[in-house]
C-alpha cells in the first residue's frame, strides 16, 4: 500500500534505486564529508568542465536520508553552471541547518521530499545535509583556488 504522504514514496526511492551512486573517474574535483554521530560517510566525486557542473557521483557508507539527499542533490545540480549550483546548495544547506521553512526559489518535488523528511524528524537533520555540505565545501574550496581533490 503506497504511503499517505507522497514524500515518503520519493524518499523512498531515492533509498531503494539511488541515482548516481558510484565512483565518477576522471575529476577534477571530490571531497569526503562524515557525520562522526552517526558514522555516515560520503565521497561527492565531480567533473567541473568551463562553468558548468558535467558530471556528479557519490559513494557513501551510510544512512537511507544520507543516501536519499545525495541522491537528490546529484539529479538537481548535474549539468546546472556551477554559480546556480552554488545558489542552490547554499539555500538548501540553509534550511537544512536550521530544520526550518522551505526554499520556494529552488523549490522541487525532490528536495521538497527531503525538507519534509527533516521537518518530521528534526534529528536526522546531519544526515540529510550532510552531502549538500560536502558539496558546498567542494565548491568553496574551488572557488578559493584549491584544487579541490581531497579526501
Amino acid at each position: 500500500m503506497a504511503s499517505a504522504n507522497p514524500y515518503d514514496d520519493l524518499v523512498m526511492d531515492h533509498i531503494k534505486n539511488a541515482r548516481n551512486y558510484r565512483v565518477l573517474n576522471d575529476v577534477n574535483r571530490k571531497a569526503t564529508g562524515t557525520n562522526p554521530l552517526c558514522g555516515d560517510e560520503i565521497t561527492v566525486f565531480l567533473k567541473v568542465e568551463g562553468d558548468a557542473l558535467a558530471e556528479i557521483a557519490f559513494q557513501c557508507t551510510c544512512c537511507g536520508i544520507t543516501m536519499a539527499s545525495a541522491s537528490i542533490m546529484t539529479e538537481q545540480v548535474r549539468g546546472k553552471p556551477t554559480h546556480d549550483v552554488t545558489d542552490l546548495v547554499q539555500a538548501v544547506s540553509g534550511i537544512l541547518s536550521c530544520a526550518r521553512g522551505r526554499s520556494s526559489k529552488f523549490s522541487s518535488p525532490a528536495v521538497e521530499a527531503i525538507l519534509e523528511t527533516v521537518k518530521r524528524y528534526p534529528a536526522r537533520m546531519r544526515c540529510a545535509a550532510l552531502p549538500w555540505f560536502t558539496l558546498d565545501d567542494i565548491l568553496k574550496s574551488s572557488a578559493a583556488g584549491a584544487s579541490g581533490l581531497r579526501g
